[in-house]
């Protein structure tokens, strides 16, 4: 196939096109600068620019994955609010739009990003890809998010949209950040840890991009999530278990506020999310329980 994707510098966009290349697909990049790699096709777009991307990324594209985006672990300024939807809500419109005016040469399917931040924050209520979405700024930007995708549809175009989990792979991701502390032995659960994290290694990520791609009937949300979700106690529980360090060292609520304000709320809250569209769908997770893919990854 040829496949147009953006986000291609990103810690998932990477491993993505590593797995397309490895299959035979032709990949085409939209990004702000060249990738490294020099056989793949590039074409300059900024998904935060006013400009739609160009008609040679998009005409004549079996596929278009969409995962650009501004990077959401951060503290939000109101710019960086502003930049966090944008990027996502107009550059997937700009997008959208691209697809349109490529006529009868537009692609057959759009699998979009999305996040599991979606649901917002709901304590220990188990939700699936039917549930409604939570309140607040993220949840409101992943519902313009997704909706600006679904706009394909009206093109004839089928549309997944992947609400991504917390993701567990080397030298990126959740544990980019969290193992440097744990191999210090200065880990921990986050403030109560009984919020849920709902997490996904990322060779698993990778194989549900590919069943939207494949699959013609996965239509909608797709929950890239693992479906074995667990609390954040046991999540720092069974790392520190699995790199022989101690996680006995909680982290304030008071301080993660201090240092990301706004932002620490996603820390801090959680949801239980369970993957029913890909297990409907017969998807196999390579690994369902977090003890073997943190060790697959630490």
């Amino acid at each position: 196939m040829n496949i147009t994707l953006t986000g291609a510098s990103g810690f998932i966009g990477g491993a993505l096109i590593a797995k397309l290349k490895a299959e035979g697909h032709e990949i085409h990049i939209l990004g702000r600068s060249a990738p490294k790699s020099a056989d793949v096709k590039f074409s300059k777009w900024d998904a935060l620019g006013a400009q739609l991307p160009p008609a040679e990324a998009i005409a004549g594209a079996d596929a278009i994955i969409h995962l650009a985006g501004e990077p959401v672990a951060q503290r939000w300024s109101d710019d960086i609010k502003r930049r966090i939807r944008d990027s996502r809500v107009n550059g997937t419109r700009r997008l959208v739009e691209a697809m349109a005016a490529a006529g009868d040469r537009k692609p057959k399917v759009l699998i979009a990003a999305s996040a599991i931040g979606y649901y917002g924050n709901r304590g220990d209520t188990v939700v699936n890809e039917t549930s409604t979405p939570g309140k607040g700024f993220l949840p409101e930007v992943c519902v313009e998010w997704e909706g600006s995708a679904q706009a394909a549809t009206t093109l004839g175009v089928r549309v997944a949209t992947v609400r991504i989990g917390i993701v567990l792979g080397r030298d990126g991701g959740a544990l980019e950040q969290m193992l440097p502390f744990f191999r210090m032995g200065a880990g921990g659960r986050i403030g109560s840890g009984r919020q849920w994290m709902s997490w996904i290694h990322l060779d698993d990520l990778v194989g549900l991009f590919q069943l939207a791609l494949g699959n013609e009937t996965v239509v909608g949300p797709l929950n890239g999530t693992s479906p074995n979700p667990v609390t954040n106690a046991d999540f720092t529980h069974i790392l520190g278990e699995v790199i022989h360090r101690p996680a006995a060292l909680p982290v304030p609520e008071f301080g993660l506020k201090i240092l990301y304000g706004e932002m620490a709320q996603l820390l801090i809250e959680g949801q239980r999310v369970m993957p029913e569209v890909a297990l409907r769908a017969g998807f196999h997770f390579r690994y369902p329980g977090l003890r073997a893919a943190l060790a697959s990854v630490t």
